[in-house]
C-alpha cells in the first residue's frame, strides 16, 4: 500500500508541475477516500499535501480545513510525528485566521507551543516554536492585545537568540518594532525597539545581509515611519536613499535573472536538434553550463527549497520564489508584504519625504510608478472595472486591503501636489477617483473616509470656498479617532474661518484653536505644534497682538524648517511674519522676509502664496515711496491673479466641482462589514502601515496689503487669548 501511496504522490507533483492543480488534487483525495485502509501517518502528509495545494492554488480554504482537522484527529493517536503535527498546527492555523476564526487559532497555537516545550531543546523543536510564536502574535493583534503579541515576539526573540540565529532574532525584533509603532505607548520604548533593530542587523555578517532582502525593506521601511512620526524628517532621508537603492539594484538583478533564462531555454532548444554537430554541441552545453552557475549565483532560493508542506503563511500565494520576499527561514517562511506591494510602498515613501520639499515632478513620476503597481496587482486579484467589495473572495480580502490602501495613499499625495502647484482640475479628478473607490470598497477603505473629507475640506479652501472647507475638516474630525488627525482637521477648520473674516467666524476658529493649543506638547513630533502656532498667530493679527503674534509665529517657522522641511508651510510663515515685520514698521526686515517668502512660493509654483506675497510687497513698496518697484510688483501681481482667476474659473466650471464641496457627507452601503474588518484586520503588520497623513497646512486668504491683514474686525472677542 505504500508503494500506491508513493505512486500516487508522485502523480500528482507531476500534475502540479503542470499547472494541473484539479488533477494533482484528485491523486491525492483517491488516497484518503480508498476502501482500502492506509497507514495513519501516509493519510496525515497526504491531507496535508491537499491542504497546502488549496491554500497555495485556490480560494478554498474550508476544503482545506476540513483536511487539516481530520489529520489533527488522526495525529491525536500518534505518539511521535513532531514535524508532522507541527505542520498540521501551522496550516490549520493559516485556515483559521484566512476564515476569520482568532479564537480557535489562538486555542490551535497554544497546543503547538505546549508540543514545543515539551520536545527538547532541538534546532527544529526552537524553529517551530518561532513560528506559533509569530502566528501567535499576528492573531492577538488582530484582537488589539498589543502587550501580549509584543510577549509573543519577545519568546521568539528568545529561541532565535538561544540557536544563535541573528538573521531571526532580526526578524522578531523588526516585528516588535512595527507592534511598539502601531501601539505607541511610550515614545522610550519604541527608541528602544529602533535601537535594538540598528544592534542585532549590525550583527549580522554582511554578506549574509545582503541575502536577507525581506529583511533590509522591512526593517528599512520600519525606520522610516518612525522617523516621519516623530516629524525627523532630517534622518528620514538616509533610510529613503537606501530604499531606493535596494528597490533598483533588486529591479537589476531580476532582469538579469529573467535574461539569463532567456538564454538558457534558447541554448535548450538548440540543444535538442537531433542534426547538431559534436562539436557545436559540446560548445552549447559549455556555455550552457557557463549560464546556469551565473543564474545558481544570483538567484536567492531558500537552502530548504521547495517543501511538499511548505507552509502557505499567509495563504493564497501564487507567486515564484523570486517575486516573494521572505523574512524567515523554513517552516516560518513569514512575508510581511509581496515585494511589488513593497516596491510601491518605497515610492510611496520618497513621495512622502519629497513633497513638502517641492520636488514635484519626482513625486509626480514616483506616484505614476507606484499606482501603476498596484493597479496590475489588483487585476491580478480580481478587481477590474465594476467589482466592489461584496464581490471579492474572502481570502483576497486582506491583499485587496493592502492594495487598496496604499492607492489611496497614492492619491491623498497627488491631491496635495496638485493643490499646491494650484493644479486644481487634476487635484478634482484625483479626488474624485479617491471618493470612488471607497464608493466601492467602504469597508476596507473605512479609514479613508476621514482622509477623503479632510481632502475635500483642502480643496474648497483652495478654490475660495472657505465656508465649505470648514465643514469638510470638521466632518473629517469625526470620522476618525486619531487624535492627531482631529487636531490637525481642526487647524485646517480654523485658518478656514480665518480667512472668512467676520467676526463670528473669528470666534468659531478660536474655539478650534484653544483646545489643540494646550494639548499641543502631547502629541508626538511637531506636526501639530506648528500648525496650531501658523494658525494662533494669524488669529493673533487679526486680533492687533502683534508681538505675542511674531513670537508665537517666530517658534513655529523655528520647529518647520529644523524639524518638517515644508518649504510650503514655511513661505506661508515668512509671508507672515514678513506682514508682521511691515505693520511694525520694520521694512528692512520686511523686504527681505518677503523676499526669501516668494522665492520658496516660486520654486513650489505655489500661485495663492505668490499672490500673497506680492499684496505685502506692494505695500511695503508704497510705504518706502519706491514707485518702480512698486508698479514692478503690482504687474506682476496682476499676471498672477488673472493666471489664478482662470484655473479657478476651470475648477468651478468643472461637472466635479459642487460634487466635491457641496456640505453633504459621503453616503455608502456597508457590505459584510464584521467579515471584511476581521479578515483586513491581519496580518496587521501588513496591513496597518501607519504612515503619517502627510497634506501641509492650505494658504490662509491673500490680504491686499499688510494694513488690511491687521485691521480685521475682531471686536467680538477683543484680545481674547488662548
Amino acid at each position: 500500500m505504500e508503494a500506491l501511496a508513493e505512486g500516487l504522490w508522485g502523480l500528482a507533483d507531476f500534475h502540479e508541475e503542470k499547472g494541473e492543480i484539479h488533477k494533482a488534487v484528485k491523486c491525492l483525495e483517491a488516497i484518503c477516500q480508498s476502501h482500502v485502509s492506509f497507514f495513519p501517518v501516509v493519510e496525515v502528509k497526504t491531507r496535508l499535501r491537499i491542504a497546502t495545494l488549496l491554500l497555495k492554488h485556490s480560494h478554498n480554504v474550508t476544503h482545506a480545513k476540513s483536511h487539516l482537522e481530520r489529520s489533527q484527529l488522526l495525529l491525536h493517536s500518534i505518539p511521535s510525528c513532531f514535524d508532522l503535527k507541527c505542520r498540521a498546527y501551522s496550516l490549520l492555523s493559516q485556515c483559521y485566521h484566512l476564515v476569520g476564526a482568532i479564537p480557535p487559532q489562538k486555542q490551535i497555537l497554544n497546543k503547538a507551543l505546549q508540543l514545543t516545550t515539551s520536545s527538547g531543546n532541538e534546532l527544529s523543536v526552537k524553529l517551530w516554536s518561532c513560528n506559533f510564536n509569530s502566528q501567535l502574535a499576528n492573531a492577538l493583534i488582530i484582537e488589539g492585545d498589543y502587550q501580549s503579541s509584543i510577549a509573543a515576539l519577545e519568546s521568539g526573540y528568545i529561541c532565535a537568540a538561544q540557536i544563535s540565529y541573528p538573521e531571526l532574532q532580526m526578524f522578531f525584533a523588526t516585528s516588535i518594532l512595527h507592534v511598539h509603532l502601531m501601539q505607541w505607548d511610550d515614545e522610550n520604548l519604541v527608541e528602544q525597539a529602533v535601537n535594538r533593530c540598528d544592534q542585532v542587523w549590525e550583527s549580522i555578517e554582511q554578506n549574509r545581509r545582503q541575502q536577507c532582502l525581506g529583511l533590509l525593506f522591512y526593517n528599512e521601511l520600519l525606520h522610516v515611519f518612525y522617523r516621519f512620526r516623530v516629524c525627523d524628517y532630517k534622518n528620514v532621508s538616509q533610510h529613503v536613499d537606501k530604499l531606493d537603492a535596494a528597490v533598483k539594484a533588486d529591479m537589476q538583478q531580476t532582469r538579469e535573472i529573467q535574461e539569463l533564462t532567456n538564454e538558457i531555454n534558447t541554448l535548450n532548444q538548440s540543444l535538442s536538434r537531433s542534426d547538431l554537430h559534436y562539436r557545436d554541441r559540446s560548445a552549447l552545453a559549455e556555455k550552457q553550463a557557463q549560464l546556469q552557475e551565473r543564474l545558481k549565483s544570483k538567484t536567492r532560493l531558500s537552502s530548504s527549497g521547495q517543501h511538499y508542506l511548505e507552509p502557505a503563511y499567509f495563504g493564497n500565494v501564487k507567486r515564484t520564489l523570486e517575486d516573494k520576499l521572505e523574512l524567515a527561514p523554513s517552516p516560518i517562511d513569514g512575508e510581511w508584504l509581496p515585494k511589488s506591494a513593497v516596491y510601491a510602498l518605497v515610492d510611496l515613501m520618497v513621495v512622502i519625504f519629497g513633497r513638502p520639499k517641492g520636488h514635484s515632478k519626482e513625486c509626480g513620476k514616483r506616484i505614476q510608478s507606484g499606482m501603476h503597481i498596484i493597479q496590475e496587482e489588483l487585476v491580478k486579484l480580481g478587481i477590474t472595472d465594476g467589482v466592489k467589495e461584496v464581490d471579492l473572495q474572502h481570502s483576497a480580502i486582506w491583499m485587496a486591503g493592502v492594495y487598496l490602501m496604499l492607492l489611496m495613499q497614492f492619491f491623498e499625495n497627488k491631491v496635495a501636489v496638485e493643490l499646491t502647484r494650484s493644479e486644481f482640475v487634476e487635484a478634482q479628478e484625483a479626488l474624485v477617483q479617491m471618493k470612488n473607490w471607497y464608493m466601492r470598497f467602504p469597508t476596507i477603505l473605512q479609514a479613508c473616509e476621514s482622509i477623503i473629507q479632510m481632502l475635500r475640506g483642502q480643496y474648497a479652501h483652495y478654490v475660495g470656498c472657505y465656508s465649505e472647507a470648514a465643514f469638510h475638516y470638521l466632518e473629517g474630525a469625526k470620522l476618525t479617532e486619531s487624535k492627531s488627525m482631529q487636531a490637525m482637521c481642526q487647524i485646517y477648520a480654523a485658518v478656514s474661518y480665518i480667512c472668512i473674516g467676520d467676526a463670528e467666524s473669528s470666534s468659531q476658529a478660536l474655539d478650534l484653536i484653544g483646545p489643540v493649543y494646550r494639548m499641543m506638547e502631547s502629541f508626538v513630533g511637531v506636526r501639530e505644534k506648528t500648525g496650531v502656532l501658523f494658525a494662533y498667530g494669524l488669529l493673533l493679527m487679526k486680533q492687533h497682538d502683534l508681538q505675542e503674534a511674531r513670537n508665537r509665529l517666530a517658534k513655529g517657522l523655528q520647529l518647520t524648517h529644523n524639524h518638517l522641511g515644508n518649504l510650503q508651510l514655511v513661505s506661508q510663515y515668512l509671508t507672515i511674519l514678513g506682514s508682521l515685520a511691515l505693520a511694525l514698521h520694520d521694512t528692512v526686515q520686511s523686504r527681505e522676509i518677503l523676499r526669501s517668502s516668494l522665492t520658496l512660493a516660486k520654486k513650489l509654483y505655489d500661485i495663492p502664496t505668490q499672490i500673497w506675497v506680492l499684496s505685502v510687497l506692494t505695500a511695503l513698496y508704497q510705504e518706502l515711496g519706491e514707485r518702480g518697484n512698486e508698479m514692478e510688483n503690482v504687474e506682476y501681481q496682476r499676471k498672477k491673479e488673472d493666471e489664478m482667476q482662470r484655473r479657478l474659473a476651470d475648477a468651478h466650471s468643472s461637472i466635479h466641482h459642487i460634487e466635491l464641496i457641496d456640505k453633504v457627507k459621503l453616503e455608502v452601503q456597508q457590505f459584510h462589514e464584521i467579515d471584511i474588518k476581521r479578515t483586513i484586520a491581519g496580518p496587521s503588520m501588513g496591513v496597518n502601515l501607519d504612515i503619517p497623513e502627510s497634506i501641509g497646512l492650505s494658504t490662509p486668504l491673500p490680504a491686499p496689503s499688510s494694513s488690511k491683514l491687521v485691521d480685521l474686525d475682531s471686536r467680538r472677542r477683543g484680545k481674547r487669548k488662548i
